[in-house]
C-alpha cells in the first residue's frame, strides 16, 4: 500500500481554486453535477471531490471533468515552455559562449 502522502499548503491552495474555478464553470454552464460526472465518466462524488479540491483525486480524473467542461487545452498550457520563464532563463545561461567544430566536419558540409 503506498504512503499517504500530504501535499504542502500551496497545493492544497491551488487544488482549492482548481475545484472552485470547475465548481464555478459548472454553474456557468448551468449544469447538474450528474452530467458533467457521467460526461467524464466519473460518479458523483468524484466531482464533488474535485469542486472541493480533493488531492486524492487523479490528475486524469481532473482533465476528464476539464473536458466536459470544455476546458481542457487550458491543462495542456500549464507547464508549456512558453509559460516556463524559470525554465527558458535556465536553458539560455547554459548555451555555449563559442561552438567549434571537429576536425574533418569543415569538408563534410560543402560536400553534402
Amino acid at each position: 500500500m503506498p504512503t499517504p502522502h500530504l501535499p504542502s499548503a500551496a497545493v492544497r491552495r491551488a487544488l482549492r481554486k482548481l475545484g472552485a474555478d470547475i465548481h464555478d464553470a459548472r454553474r456557468r454552464r448551468r449544469l447538474p453535477m450528474a452530467v458533467v460526472a457521467e460526461r467524464a465518466f466519473t460518479s458523483r462524488s468524484t466531482l464533488q471531490k474535485i469542486e472541493a479540491g480533493d488531492a486524492g483525486v487523479s490528475v486524469g480524473i481532473y482533465a476528464s471533468v476539464l473536458q466536459a467542461l470544455g476546458l481542457l487545452d487550458g491543462l495542456s498550457q500549464i507547464a508549456d515552455i512558453s509559460n516556463d520563464r524559470v525554465g527558458q532563463t535556465l536553458s539560455s545561461t547554459a548555451l555555449p559562449k563559442r561552438i567549434y567544430l571537429k576536425r574533418g566536419e569543415r569538408g563534410a558540409s560543402a560536400q553534402d
